[in-house]
């Protein structure tokens, strides 16, 4: 089994043993919590905002939370909305920071100064494949033809993503890449402000191919728009059943980007404790299933100190595979 091949099943396995065997619901005799504004650090229609937006719905359509309200500030990979919450943290009280796998990535690289110990960690929440895909029109009808293409010209085959180099959407299209047998460092990446500006490039013909989330191509693939021409996961997913896997097309690639919720530093332990409770108690709702299937979601569930526990040690994965990649 090859270093990368290691490195990314010793990611999954710690994600997935952490799948939720979610506390104890609350007892549901009114709103846990009167209010929840989510902070997302990205653009509209990236992981970050359907994650956001999905997590508010369920808690009050469950009447775990009487209201959400929901905030895009982009700018910095998502470091403007960090600095934002640990510069304001005594008048945000009421706010929870929704982040995923660049918060480490993005730290590492030094791209902006602040990394999770910097927040109030609340919980880690679900856990989203990744994809590469490519326009319906497209020419490419597998993976294996985008990489042919790649290896007969590399300047011609430029990939989007929703994330700035070297962040999560180019590092999972590096190592597919990687898995085909072509050059990591030769892929020419083209950076945009989340998945929704990067599918509008795919779909304008801007780019030949996207590195994305999953659950931000169900709605495209199956409205027909784009073509999904691999997904990170071990086997196929029944929100999508006709993506194939990497796997299934001779490709040794399998990843899961989590995604959570941090909160300002120094919050009352009372409030942390009424965030992580409400959480907790969601996964026992018909309300957060919905969400979770519709959007093709993982339950991975790790609060307070498991969630510290598991960050840590996705510091040191991402941070071997991303030396091995060339991106340290």
């Amino acid at each position: 089994m090859s270093a990368l091949r290691t490195g990314r099943r010793a990611l999954l396995t710690a994600a997935v043993a952490s799948v939720a065997l979610a506390a104890p619901a609350l007892a549901q005799d009114g709103p846990q919590i009167d209010h929840i504004h989510f902070l997302i650090g990205g653009g509209a229609g990236g992981g970050w905002d359907g994650t956001a937006r999905g997590t508010g719905e369920a808690l009050t359509a469950a009447g775990l939370v009487e209201t959400a309200t929901f905030e895009n500030m982009s700018g910095g990979g998502g470091g403007k909305a960090i600095g934002y919450m640990i510069e304001n943290a005594n008048s945000l009280h009421d706010t929870m920071l929704v982040s995923s796998t660049p918060i480490v990535i993005r730290s590492l690289t030094g791209f902006f100064p602040h990394n999770f110990r910097d927040l109030t960690l609340i919980a880690g929440t679900i856990g989203d494949y990744a994809a590469i895909i490519t326009n319906a029109d497209s020419p490419y009808q597998t993976f294996g033809d985008l990489i042919a293409a790649f290896e007969a010209d590399p300047s011609s085959v430029a990939v989007g993503g929703g994330s700035v180099p070297g962040g999560m959407d180019h590092l999972v299209a590096a190592m597919a890449f990687e898995a085909a047998g072509a050059d990591p460092i030769a892929l020419k990446y083209i950076p945009y402000d989340a998945g929704g500006a990067m599918n509008a490039a795919l779909l304008s013909g801007e780019i030949a191919a996207g590195s994305t989330g999953f659950s931000e191509v169900v709605a495209l693939a199956s409205a027909g728009e784009i073509r999904v021409l691999g997904i990170t996961a071990t086997a196929r997913v029944s929100a999508l059943p006709d993506a194939p896997t990497f796997e299934e097309q001779g490709f040794d690639v399998d990843f899961v980007n989590w995604r959570g919720f941090f909160a300002a530093p120094g919050l009352p332990e009372d409030k942390v404790a009424a965030y992580r409770g409400v959480l907790a108690a969601m996964y026992d709702t018909a309300e957060w299933e919905a969400v979770r299937a519709r959007n093709g979601w993982v339950n991975i569930h790790n609060s307070g100190d498991d969630f510290l526990a598991f960050l840590e040690n996705q510091e040191q994965v991402i941070g071997d595979l991303m030396h091995k990649l060339g991106f340290l």
